[in-house]
C-alpha cells in the first residue's frame, strides 16, 4: 500500500546541530532517521526543517503531501501562524498527520486538538513498555502484545487531550506512571495519530518496532476518502413545490 503515498517528515533539526550527544544517536538528523526506513518501504519521502524558508512547508510542498509526519521539541514558538494554519487546513482536507513524542505541545496538535495538551514528564532514562491495548488495529500489524524500549523519557498522565477515536498504545515506565501513546484522532478528513515515544537522547527511531508503527500509521492515515463534501447553500435535487402550486 505504501507505494505512490507521498510523505514529509518534519523536524525542527535544532538538538542535532547543538547538542553532541545527539549528533552522534542522529548524524543526518532525527528527520532523516525517520524518513530513511519510510524510503526502503516504497513511501515518496521528503524532508523538512525549520530553519528552511517558509519552514520547508511551502504551498507546493503542503499540496503535494499525503501524510505529514512532524516531529518538534524546543522551538515550537518559532512556527509561524501562517505555517500553522496551512497544515491545519490541509488536514481538514484530508492530508494525514502522524505527530511524534514532543510534537504533542506543537501549535499544530494543540489547534487540532482544542486543548493545552500537557502531561506530566521526567528525563531519568526509564526503561517503557508500550502495550498494544487494541489488537485489531492496523497501526499495530506485526507488532507483538509490546514494544519495550530500554531507555527512554517518561511522559505520565494526566494527558490533556480530547478522549481518542481509538487507543491503540498504552506505556507503562519504570517509575511506575502509565501513558496514552498511541491516539487517533479525525479532524474534517484527515486522520492523526499521536505516537509517544522519541526523546532525541535516546535511540528510539532506530528501533525496528518503532519504525513499524510510523510506517503503519503512514498507511493507515493516508485518505480513500470518497467525494469531497460540498457545503453552504444547495439547489435542490428533486423538484419542490411552491406557494403557489400548493
Amino acid at each position: 500500500m505504501s507505494a505512490g503515498i507521498r510523505v514529509t517528515v518534519w523536524n525542527e533539526y535544532r538538538h542535532e546541530l547543538k547538542n553532541p550527544t545527539v549528533a552522534e544517536i542522529y548524524p543526518n538528523g532525527i528527520h532523516n532517521a525517520i524518513a530513511s526506513p519510510l524510503r526502503e518501504q516504497g513511501f515518496e519521502v521528503r524532508t523538512a526543517t525549520l530553519d528552511e524558508p517558509q519552514h520547508g512547508l511551502t504551498d507546493d510542498v503542503l499540496n503535494d503531501t499525503d501524510v505529514l509526519v512532524w516531529w518538534g521539541h524546543i522551538a515550537h514558538d518559532e512556527v509561524s501562524e501562517e505555517i500553522v494554519a496551512k497544515v491545519v487546513e490541509r488536514v481538514w482536507k484530508g492530508m494525514g498527520l502522524i505527530v511524534l513524542h514532543s510534537g504533542h505541545f506543537s501549535k499544530v496538535f494543540k489547534k487540532l486538538m482544542g486543548t493545552s495538551c500537557d502531561l506530566k514528564w521526567r528525563e531519568a532514562g526509564e526503561r517503557e513498555r508500550l502495550w498494544v491495548v487494541d489488537p485489531t488495529h492496523p497501526i499495530v500489524s506485526g507488532i507483538g502484545e509490546y514494544i519495550e524500549l530500554e531507555h527512554e523519557e517518561m511522559y505520565g498522565e494526566h494527558f490533556d487531550i480530547p478522549a481518542p477515536d481509538e487507543l491503540v498504545l498504552v506505556s507503562w515506565f519504570t517509575g511506575g506512571e502509565v501513558f496514552r501513546s498511541g491516539c487517533t484522532f479525525r479532524r474534517g478528513s484527515g486522520k492523526i495519530f499521536y505516537f509517544r515515544p522519541g526523546h532525541e537522547t535516546h535511540p528510539t527511531y532506530h528501533h525496528e518496532q518503532v519504525q513499524k508503527v510510523i510506517a503503519n500509521a503512514v498507511n493507515w492515515a493516508h485518505s480513500t476518502q470518497g467525494p469531497t463534501p460540498v457545503y453552504g447553500n444547495a439547489k435542490p435535487l428533486e423538484a419542490l413545490a411552491t406557494e403557489e402550486s400548493k
